[in-house]
């Protein structure tokens, strides 16, 4: 049943394939490990894209498709979840990283205006930078591991319940 959900929400291979940005991994992307779909996949693609969506780098898809490649886990999944940070969420998630980062920094909280301008962005890395990444660091790895063990948790469930399902019927 999990497996059947995951995949209704997935893009084609082929469409991921051609994506501009990612056409530099070439016949990487010809792996089949990377379009299959099991718990190991799934599980692992959930961590790495995860991972990713809390880093505040540009490119972040292009980072998942990169650790997603070697580890050999689901290429659509990393790609897509890293979603979870787009427009309208990034900032919310980005200033709750910040805050773990001046906790886990013991630094009080600096009041600040943000200002989309290239000289805002060099002063912040002294004043804010360190408290926020440290604090993406923090929120992505424990939004990996939150990911890797519910994915893993909801795949045994689900598998569970499916077997039940069909000893039921006999």
């Amino acid at each position: 049943m999990a497996k059947k959900t995951i995949q209704r929400f997935l893009p084609d291979h082929n469409t991921i394939k051609q994506h501009k940005f990612l056409q530099i991994f070439g016949r990487l992307l010809h792996d089949a490990n990377l379009w299959h779909l099991n718990r190991r996949s799934a599980r692992g693609a959930f961590s790495v894209g995860l991972f990713f969506a809390f880093i505040p780098v540009p490119f972040q898809m292009v980072l998942a498709a990169a650790l997603a490649i070697p580890l050999r886990v689901n290429l659509p999944i990393s790609v897509a979840v890293v979603w979870i940070t787009n427009p309208l969420t990034m900032p919310p998630i980005f200033y709750c990283s910040y805050l773990v980062g001046t906790i886990a920094l013991g630094q009080p909280e600096q009041h600040f205006a943000f200002e989309p301008s290239w000289q805002w962005f060099i002063e912040s890395l002294t004043t804010i930078g360190p408290a926020f990444l440290v604090g993406s660091l923090i929120c992505a790895t424990a939004a990996s591991l939150i990911g890797y063990f519910g994915i893993d948790l909801l795949w045994r469930r689900s598998v569970r319940k499916a077997w039940l399902n069909r000893h039921k019927k006999d």
